[in-house]
């Protein structure tokens, strides 16, 4: 007996967490609270996840002693004998006779517990479950219910000083959590005309069980989709022409985003310019000014200081409350502009290697011929041939994916057959159940734990995949190469801690582990001890168990047949469909704009290859770069001073300014200026999306000079 299994999962469950944030967050621009409450609340929530298998073994062992224990004491026999004992005082004065009636109790030598339960490897002492249980749930709801939503509010607020931005925050928290209080003053009216006791532990029980309704409703509606939709995914992963032509229409939808997100961001910097106009260096509101700007890219911001007219009007007259609101509207403006512009990135990386894989698949060459060398370390380069590679990416990813999605549509099947059949103890219906109980009998606790494991994890990752594949309201993404903004960590960081112990609770449930649903005695795992039960109210116990698997049947049908992307496309959401007119037709838009994207790119690499060229041949020391600056000085001050205008004159400066043909410009990005350009960090072996850089789309060199054209 001892702690070390347990003590081993929390801290490799502690890298796993510190990994994912670290792919997806970015520590050095982030805010360290940000950055600690979202490691918590991920941290915890996988905790739940990978810790409950050990507490399920646990209290198998535990109801395999009880058992043996009941056993033994209804087998013990006890054999009583009476017998007289005459006892005289050997002193022969005062002879004294004693009755003594013994009774002795005979039992069977017990056999030991630990030969006939097999203890397990990763048994735990009693009293560490409840006390780890207690900090990590409650730990994990404080912060889901009160300190993300604060921290949520706090990062979109306009306000200028923490103390104002705090009092926003809890305002608006404040008109959130008022639906939540009046359903709060109902559910306690209704439990007080039903006579139900009320104290602490109940008040807890009733806490945890509202918290897990709430949860368990947006469950079945995400594993509805994500149930059917992982492993059809997964089989059309195993195409690259579908894929590609999945991304194709992706890129044409995305890029209508990409533009209007570029058009608002350009009106709110003409906007700020405008206002700021009114505000000079003295003025009493010019800190805020300069916090707002100071929220601009320096590119955005040069771009509109050159392009702005100086009679430009504007509807509000500066004062602070016209600040807060420009600088409200502008997070939010230039947090969608990111969130697009890293999706843009990465869609258009993702296209050229599906490009890539599907003209080499259909070559007669059995060696990956890539557009663009990869740059990858020279170790890496010398295992993975060109050979390797096509066998890899053009014949056993195909066969691997195919096989994975059948793999994954039969636990979906088992998943939805014992979501329904769960409550049903005689016969036992539950395959989860059923497996477990073979386990049980074998004393296989290794077996069980990695079932529970593997059936959670399973059951998670179609309730998080579909979770951030829909995107509420499109304002969360979460982007690796660390451009996930806080905003969407902070969401993501919510709904692990919200969905996450209901999910764990309805596991329970179908291995028939919670005596309150199966309607049978048996010893409850220390987490259900905790959490409390779905039947605290009487509403929910009648409900849970007719409701909530023709829910989930019905979503899964649903899904399957596609109704709901039929029904967005019919109200004008135009959603990805084989046999439509319109996907069609935004497929091939797509490829125009990803061959457009791909000529920029390419003409970017040959302008940045000339550049280099020209340094190593005329020696690349401090001469040749002080001379390349002082060029680019003289022509920015030749160009800078002008503006645009209808004019011949200025429209021969555009012209001589950038070298790129007309036909490069988009027609759906003729309001847009702005251009995200992703750096290539050879030093690591690998192409990946790099920090974002802006530049205007007439100029794709940022920074021109007179010696490019060489």
């Amino acid at each position: 007996m001892g702690v070390g299994p347990l003590v081993a999962e929390v801290l490799v469950t502690f890298l796993v967490a510190a990994t994912v944030l670290f792919r997806y967050g970015n520590w050095y621009r982030h805010h360290l609270v940000v950055t600690v409450s979202v490691l918590i609340a991920w941290y915890f929530s996988m905790l739940i996840v990978f810790i409950l298998p050990l507490d399920v073994s646990n209290t198998i062992y535990g109801n395999c002693r009880e058992k043996i224990l009941e056993s033994q004491l209804q087998s013990s026999q006890p054999l009583v004998t009476e017998a007289a004992v005459n006892e005289t005082n050997q002193t022969g004065i005062l002879p004294t006779t004693y009755d003594v009636n013994i009774t002795v109790t005979v039992t069977p030598g017990p056999v030991p517990i630990q030969q006939e339960c097999h203890e397990p490897w990763s048994l735990v002492p009693d009293g560490v479950f409840p006390i780890f249980w207690r900090v990590v749930y409650w730990t994990s709801q404080f912060l889901t219910w009160i300190i993300l939503p604060l921290m949520q509010s706090y990062t979109k607020a306009g306000d200028f000083t923490f103390g104002t931005k705090l009092r926003s925050a809890l305002i608006d928290n404040a008109i959130y959590y008022g639906s939540y209080l009046l359903i709060v003053g109902i559910l306690l009216l209704y439990i007080a005309l039903t006579d139900l006791g009320l104290d602490g532990s109940k008040l807890r029980a009733i806490a945890a069980s509202a918290s897990n309704t709430w949860g368990l409703f947006w469950l079945v509606l995400l594993l509805g989709y994500g149930l059917v939709e992982v492993p059809r995914s997964l089989w059309y992963s195993a195409s690259t022409l579908h894929t590609l032509h999945h991304a194709y229409f992706r890129a044409a939808k995305l890029s209508q985003e990409r533009a209007e997100a570029n058009e608002h961001v350009s009106d709110l910097l003409q906007s700020m310019q405008a206002l700021g106009g009114s505000i000079g260096l003295g003025h009493p509101l010019r800190t805020h000014m300069d916090i707002i700007e100071s929220k601009v890219p320096t590119e955005l911001l040069d771009k509109a200081r050159r392009h702005l007219a100086p009679d430009s009007p504007h509807a509000d007259v500066p004062s602070e409350k016209a600040l807060v609101r420009l600088h409200k509207q502008l997070i939010k403006a230039l947090q969608n502009h990111r969130r697009v512009e890293t999706q843009w990135g990465l869609l258009v990386s993702k296209i050229v290697d599906l490009e890539d894989t599907h003209r080499n698949s259909v070559s007669h060459e059995k060696s990956f011929k890539p557009s663009t060398p990869p740059h990858r370390h020279y170790i890496i380069s010398y295992i993975y041939t060109p050979t390797i590679e096509w066998l890899w990416r053009c014949r056993v990813r195909g066969y691997l994916l195919r096989a994975l999605a059948v793999v994954s549509a039969l636990v979906s099947v088992v998943v939805v057959w014992s979501e329904l059949t769960f409550f049903s103890t005689s016969p036992t219906l539950s395959l989860f159940a059923v497996f477990v109980n073979l386990a049980k009998a074998n004393y296989d606790y290794f077996t069980i734990e990695i079932i529970s494991s593997l059936s959670m994890a399973y059951i998670a990752l179609c309730a998080y995949s579909t979770l951030f594949k829909v995107r509420v309201l499109n304002l969360y993404y979460l982007a690796p190469y660390h451009q996930t903004d806080e905003y969407s960590l902070i969401f993501s960081g919510m709904m692990l801690c919200r969905l996450t112990p209901p999910m764990c609770l309805n596991f329970l449930s179908l291995i028939h582990m919670d005596s309150h649903v199966i309607q049978e005695h048996t010893e409850e795992t220390h987490y259900t001890q905790i959490m409390g039960h779905m039947d605290v109210i009487r509403i929910i116990s009648d409900g849970f168990n007719i409701y909530f698997p023709m829910m989930i049947v019905a979503l899964c049908l649903a899904t399957y047949y596609s109704l709901g992307s039929r029904l967005l496309s019919a109200l004008g959401f135009q959603q990805f469909m084989c046999d439509d007119d319109l996907t069609t037709d935004l497929i091939e838009e797509g490829k125009t704009l990803i061959s457009r994207e791909s000529r920029r790119r390419q003409r970017m690499e040959d302008n940045a290859a000339r550049r280099r060229d020209f340094t190593e041949r005329f020696g690349g020391g401090e001469s040749s770069a002080s001379m390349y600056r002082s060029a680019r000085q003289r022509a920015e001050e030749l160009v800078r001073p002008l503006k645009r205008d209808d004019s011949s004159e200025s429209a021969q400066l555009e012209l001589l300014g950038g070298t790129d043909s007309i036909a490069d410009y988009s027609s759906h990005t003729t309001t847009s200026s702005l251009t995200m350009e992703n750096e290539t960090d050879a030093t690591q072996g690998n192409h990946m999306p790099g920090r974002m850089q802006y530049s205007r789309v007439r100029s794709h060199k940022p920074d021109k000079g007179l010696f490019d054209d060489i």
